[in-house]
């Protein structure tokens, strides 16, 4: 996806009047972080004596400095880190890009590393960009340099390198994994650029509800909080009127954040109400099988930067409590896209979401399971439930036999259909029944089944 796309033409308009304004270097470049104490956010994989902060500042040990494969969200630091490993200890920095890099690319570093130092002393940090793109091959061409230190390898990656990134590099590097950036972190990271005299150097004012609306439109990417930014200080100075005065600062107001990004502020608080209530619309609007009104939710949701894992959960937990086993495969659905939606993340992750949704919007109805674990929940707290009958107790330990646990149990594979008539639940709930299934999807079946078990285990009392 390119900036054009994220952004519209309004938006793309906007960055060009404004890089024509203040310089060809995009404003997150120009906000890139210098120091440490510049970065936001991380501070877990930054924590004094971390392997990542010990890089940094080159106290790698008596056996040099480890390479570091580094693995998160876009927008979280990656890049960024890489220039802080070289920086801070006077390295030599040298990046490379896995979408246009070859294994001849690579050659040509290490060789270039190694006239570093052994004619300067100065170590060399390669920073490799996507390095899940890199096939086996090419991967493989990387760790000579790495097992021999000629490179401090630091290589970025948004997919899980478990799956991405080849086993003998992986166990030669310190993997370190980033989280997106949280509201905070975003809004210090808009601030800064505002004052900086790198960014926007106190020449625009920033309303209150277009930095809350920038924030959320981020979710958790500072890069994307920066373009967007730059996009509406553009949109902002071309909608200043003649004859205005050069020494105010130029006003960016929600409409001018809008229109540069093409994207509507939703009004939603994810800390607030409209949290509860949109995802509580999203539930209810599956359970109801209203698949349109799913959809809108689920959207409203995505829009306003809710986290997608967060919206993943609640899809398992109606998969089982308003689906069931009506439809067990719902579960299946749901349960496969929460993992999917972890590993791929945003925008792609709302294309998962909406089968998952549709899947269980769709999907016939039963609450069966979820009102039978509530009402024994509900006999196990009134105190009902006596000792576990004799011969259900475990029988695999010394002094079992003599304490009868065990004894008179009927191996249900040893009868007709595997079903073993004897007594299962304590004396006291003889007669419980908890779950009722329902005539609706693939849970009619299991009525019939439940009723000619009932019938074979001599429980009449709780039949239908």
């Amino acid at each position: 996806m390119t900036s054009d796309d994220l952004f519209g033409a309004a938006g793309a308009a906007a960055r060009e009047e404004y890089a024509a304004q203040r310089g060809s270097a995009p404003l997150a470049a120009r906000m890139r972080p210098r120091s440490l104490d510049e970065f936001r956010g991380q501070a877990d994989v930054l924590r004094t004596g971390s392997p990542l902060r010990r890089l940094i500042e080159g106290s790698g040990g008596s056996a040099g400095p480890l390479s570091a494969i580094i693995w998160g969200p876009p927008g979280t630091g990656k890049t960024t880190l890489a220039h802080l490993v070289a920086t801070a200890a006077d390295r030599r920095f040298v990046e490379l890009s896995a979408v246009t890099a070859g294994v001849k690319d690579v050659r040509s570093v290490m060789e270039a590393a190694v006239r570093e130092r052994d004619l300067y002393g100065r170590e060399t940090v390669l920073f490799l960009d996507e390095i899940h793109r890199f096939t086996k091959a090419q991967q493989d061409a990387l760790l000579p340099g790495v097992e021999n230190r000629t490179v401090i390898l630091v290589a970025a990656t948004t997919e899980n390198p478990s799956f991405s990134i080849i086993s003998p590099l992986l166990s030669r590097s310190v993997l370190v994994t980033l989280t997106s950036l949280s509201d905070k972190d975003i809004r210090e990271v808009v601030e800064s650029a505002l004052a900086d005299e790198r960014g926007l150097a106190g020449e625009y004012a920033l309303g209150e509800d277009a930095l809350e609306h920038l924030v959320r439109i981020a979710g958790g990417d500072a890069r994307r909080a920066l373009t967007s930014l730059e996009a509406a200080a553009g949109v902002a100075l071309d909608a200043q009127p003649a004859g205005r005065h050069t020494d105010e600062p130029v006003s960016i107001s929600l409409g001018h954040v809008e229109q540069a990004v093409a994207h509507a502020a939703v009004r939603y608080d994810r800390a607030g109400d409209q949290h509860y209530d949109v995802a509580s619309a999203l539930i209810k609007s599956m359970r109801g099988s209203d698949v349109n009104a799913a959809l809108h939710y689920l959207a409203r949701m995505l829009e306003a930067g809710e986290d997608p894992r967060f919206i993943a959960r609640r899809i398992v937990i109606a998969a089982s409590e308003d689906v069931g086993m009506a439809d067990p495969s719902a579960l299946q659905t749901a349960v496969a896209a929460m993992h999917a939606v972890a590993q791929i993340g945003m925008p792609e992750a709302r294309i998962i979401l909406a089968q998952a949704v549709v899947h269980i919007a769709l999907a016939p109805k039963s609450n069966a399971a979820y009102a039978g674990i509530n009402a024994a929940i509900a006999d196990v707290r009134a105190g009902r439930g006596g000792p576990v009958p004799a011969h259900l107790r475990g029988s695999g330990y010394a002094g079992a036999d003599r304490l009868g646990h065990g004894e008179g149990y009927v191996y249900s594979h040893d009868e007709p259909d595997a079903v073993a008539r004897q007594a299962y639940l304590p004396d006291d709930l003889a007669d419980a029944t908890y779950y009722h299934p329902t005539d609706r999807g693939f849970e009619e079946r299991l009525r019939a089944r439940l009723e000619w078990l009932e019938g074979r285990l001599g429980r009449t009392s709780g039949s239908r």
